[in-house]
């Protein structure tokens, strides 16, 4: 059986590749569901004209893909609520030399 926190532990693993944190961190992921074994991740990228974002979504639902037992992994990116630097956690503020 699939868990959240399974699923999180493959997310901290993606990162968005401009910025040296992943994406757990950095504050884009909005929501995980599990159901089934099926899993379904909401996120966002920090800017909408995220030269990445093809990148990230391929990466993420790769990952997801691995975990053992997932029957299928689905990726939506969302832009409501828009992605702002209040959302990266104390860990990724401090790796980026924000205070």
């Amino acid at each position: 059986m699939i868990t959240k926190e399974r699923v999180y532990e493959a997310l901290y693993n993606c990162h968005d590749p401009e910025i040296p944190v992943n994406i757990v961190d950095l504050g884009l992921i909005y929501d995980v569901l599990v159901e089934d074994d099926n899993i379904q991740v909401i996120m966002t990228l920090t800017a909408q004209g995220c030269p990445s974002s093809s990148e990230i979504k391929e990466d993420v639902t790769a990952r997801l893909e691995q975990i053992p037992g997932a029957k299928s992994a689905a990726v939506q990116i969302v832009w409501d609520p828009p992605w702002e630097p209040n959302r990266m956690s104390d860990a990724a503020k401090k790796q980026l030399g924000i205070t």
